[in-house]
């Protein structure tokens, strides 16, 4: 009698988007392949679109051509969400009622419709990230995951690392660390560097900017230094004006980090409002429209203080 042999399944993973010639997701030239799904509602996020972990509707109403040149979508929407007004031919949407199923997506000429994320396969995306490998031998780059936070989709994550370990790609990881243990024991053994978020040192305050508290991050951070003391890590914050530009939470997290010493740098993010627009392609509320970018001149102090800390001049990365 013969017995079936084992199948082995190929881990899929829900992509947002890869992005070629990347230079600030790690060190040298990189490909950032961005994951979907986020467990940090940070008020700040850039990348909205990268929250829901599944594919999702966007809707560009400057694209729409309205309903008298066109409409199919207001035929093809099995719920119902999308609508017209009187007063306007441009359609709008429900999206209460919108299950982001995507049928609108493909009758849509102006391609005012669109989905955010797609499933793709591990070979899918590395085929795609190989094609950059020329840049990475001269520039000394890799593959980057970034998000959303990366390390949701654990299984996925661990096997792009992999393979590209296997096609001779350096690695990288963006990563909050607010993520189950087990899920960082998956990724990290397969990534060179880690460049990980101090977004907030109060734990109150950390929750009331991004909606959790950072007691699990921190732990994370102090057990990843501690079990892979080989590997690289490169601290960052995203500057915010009024959350966390002081001298107060940067030397908190100097203090924090300089105890270990595979964490090579500190790195301060200024706040931009990049990430502004594509809250109405969701039907969401941008909620920072009062915050402007930190002054040149706190950022060159505060940088003074980390490079204090690190022993070298300002404006001096670590090599």
């Amino acid at each position: 009698m013969n017995t079936p042999a084992a199948t082995t399944t190929v881990p899929k993973g829900i992509v947002l988007n890869i992005q070629h010639f990347s230079t600030h997701d790690g060190p040298g030239m990189r490909t950032t392949v961005f994951l979907k799904g986020c467990t940090l509602r940070c008020k700040w996020c850039s990348n909205p679109e990268s929250i829901n972990p599944k594919p999702e509707l966007g809707y560009n109403l400057n694209k729409c051509i309205g309903k008298d040149q066109c409409g199919f979508c207001l035929k093809e929407c099995p719920e119902s969400a999308i609508f017209n007004v009187d007063s306007d031919t441009k359609v709008r949407i429900n999206w209460d009622l919108c299950t982001n199923c995507g049928k609108c997506v493909p009758v849509c000429p102006p391609q005012s419709l669109y989905l955010f994320g797609q499933e793709m396969t591990v070979d899918q995306v590395l085929d795609e990230v190989e094609q950059d490998s020329s840049f990475y031998r001269e520039s000394g780059g890799g593959l980057s995951l970034s998000g959303g936070e990366c390390q949701l989709q654990a299984d996925f994550a661990a096997a792009l690392l992999a393979g590209a370990h296997q096609r001779g790609i350096n690695t990288a990881i963006e990563t909050a660390f607010n993520v189950p243990w087990s899920h960082v024991e998956k990724v990290l053994p397969h990534v060179d560097v880690v460049l990980h978020d101090h977004k907030v040192t109060l734990s109150e305050r950390h929750k009331k900017w991004t909606g959790v508290d950072n007691k699990r991050i921190l732990e994370n951070m102090k057990r990843a230094y501690e079990t892979w003391p080989d590997k690289t890590f490169i601290a960052r914050t995203p500057l915010i004006p009024g959350v966390n530009d002081d001298e107060e939470h940067i030397r908190a997290v100097l203090a924090f980090i300089k105890p270990y010493k595979n964490v090579v740098d500190y790195e301060l993010l200024p706040y931009m409002r990049f990430g502004e627009s594509k809250y109405g392609f969701l039907g969401k509320v941008y909620e920072m429209q009062d915050f402007n970018p930190p002054s040149p001149e706190l950022l060159a102090r505060l940088r003074v203080i980390i490079a204090e800390a690190f022993g070298r001049s300002p404006g001096r990365k670590s090599s």
